[in-house]
């Protein structure tokens, strides 16, 4: 155990904050030396006349700022050197875990029929271009048309020639991302952002800038002041329910951010992964501000997680650019899949399924709304999830690692973390990765949880 405690003389509000204030420095100082162990929660609250919720809540702050580890059993641990981040679901599923940690599609035996089938009409029709080209314009034309019809079910017109076929999402928004933010450039998003933001950001050499959210998403105001306080080169935005918070922002809102970005001549990127999927929701970003925006869709979490293809569509000014970044980090999607998704397009399978999926997910929201009954939560009828803010007496590291314990496996909120603004610890919760019957049970474990007596989770010392 280290000599160097914390001064309590100089704990200001919010105590958690000034705490882990004072750790940070030490460590920064060389008085807290690598692999150094911290006191345990309770002793430390003890020493410090701190509640114990308090003393959680900083060492979860630094564990977000990657200063300490934490490992149930063991204890938290000075942590100088930088390492990767954790995702915020399980990297692996183990047996006899409820996983509500992962965000996917609900899918049945099905799903998997569907795509046997595709797979052995792929086997009679397969064209040689997708079977031995290395040239994308020599595979993708036919591709492109089919995806200006899709992009249309997402209310966005645009040509052929705008749009570049990826290998889902996420390749989509790291080539947006690598169009118009270059190395030392900042891109604006959400205070409680998409978990890749961060890692992504420092390995393509930008910088993040997580702004104001509320209850209708990022707020245009916040960002306008950061586009004159700061050189914003782009902002990134998840307006339509798959973001973290689960929110939907609403038309008025979507029009603002485009003034905003076309004020400041910033790019936006929307990433919209769930389509045609949000019934009634109001038109992209991208269709208030098409010479700005790019727009990222895919199918993996609508249709099946299998079809991993996805289309970006970006204005004139940035096609090249992306032609370009498309070809030096993935070349080109995946023809087979390309096939398959076209094919589930102009056949209609791909909106079959994506109705299908809409009504499975309204029947798991109508079970949290069931077990969560007397938690106040956020969701939304179409959504892969919820998001659920932890009451003030509880840290978001310990709730985490009760659930663990109990069997459920759940993401923490700071995952999700971006802005350096004061937390409200939370969790978000997948309805759609596992069966009804364990989606019950895994709920029910955190509602008894969240509305038990908080009892802070002992280490060993």
């Amino acid at each position: 155990m280290t000599l160097w405690q914390p001064d309590p003389a100089l704990i200001r509000r919010p105590a958690y904050q000034s705490l882990a204030d004072q750790f940070a420095r030490a460590i920064h100082d060389g008085r807290l030396a690598n692999g150094a162990r911290l006191p345990t929660h309770r002793r430390l609250a003890d020493d410090l006349k701190l509640s114990v919720q308090t003393v959680s809540r900083a060492y979860e702050e630094l564990i977000r700022r990657g200063l300490i580890s934490g490992e149930i059993g063991r204890g938290s641990f000075v942590q100088t050197q930088r390492r990767e981040p954790e995702p915020p679901y399980l990297p692996e599923r183990l047996g006899e875990v409820i996983d509500l940690s992962i965000l996917k599609p609900v899918c049945e035996p099905m799903h998997l029929e569907r795509l046997k089938q595709a797979l052995g009409w792929l086997a009679e029709n397969l064209p040689s271009s997708s079977a031995l080209s290395f040239r994308p314009n020599m595979v993708f034309p036919r591709h492109r048309a089919v995806a200006v019809e899709w992009l249309k079910l997402c209310g966005l017109d645009t040509s052929a020639q705008n749009i570049s076929l990826t290998n889902g999402a996420t390749a989509g928004m790291t080539v947006a991302l690598m169009s118009v933010a270059p190395p030392g450039s900042t891109v604006a998003t959400e205070a409680i952002g998409h978990h890749t933001l961060v890692p992504l950001a420092r390995y393509l050499g930008f910088n993040l800038q997580g702004l104001p959210i509320d209850g209708n998403g990022l707020i245009p105001e916040a960002l306008d002041e950061a586009c004159r306080l700061s050189d914003i080169r782009a902002v990134f935005v998840q307006p339509s329910v798959i973001n973290p918070t689960a929110t939907l922002m609403d038309a008025a809102r979507r029009e603002q951010i485009a003034a905003v970005a076309r004020k400041h001549d910033i790019a936006i990127i929307e990433n919209d992964v769930l389509g045609p999927l949000v019934e009634d929701r109001p038109p992209p970003v991208a269709a208030f501000a098409p010479e700005r925006t790019l727009y990222v869709t895919s199918f993996t979490k609508i249709t099946v997680p299998g079809l991993r293809i996805g289309y970006l569509a970006a204005p004139d000014r940035y096609v090249a650019a992306v032609a370009n970044r498309h070809l030096v980090s993935n070349w080109m999607a995946t023809p087979l899949v390309a096939e398959i998704a076209t094919k589930w397009v102009t056949d209609g399978t791909a909106m079959e399924l994506v109705h299908w999926q809409r009504a499975a997910l309204r029947r798991r929201q109508d079970i949290a709304a069931q077990v969560l009954a007397g938690v106040d939560y956020r969701a939304r009828r179409d959504g892969l999830h919820v998001w659920l803010q932890l009451p003030a007496d509880r840290a978001e590291e310990s709730f985490v690692a009760q659930a663990r314990l109990q069997g459920v496996a759940i993401a923490p909120g700071t995952s999700f973390r971006i802005s350096d603004a004061p937390w409200h610890p939370a969790v978000r919760i997948s309805l759609g990765s596992t069966t009804e019957g364990e989606l019950r049970a895994g709920l029910g474990v955190v509602t008894k949880l969240l509305l038990g007596d908080p009892e802070h989770l002992l280490l060993a010392i």
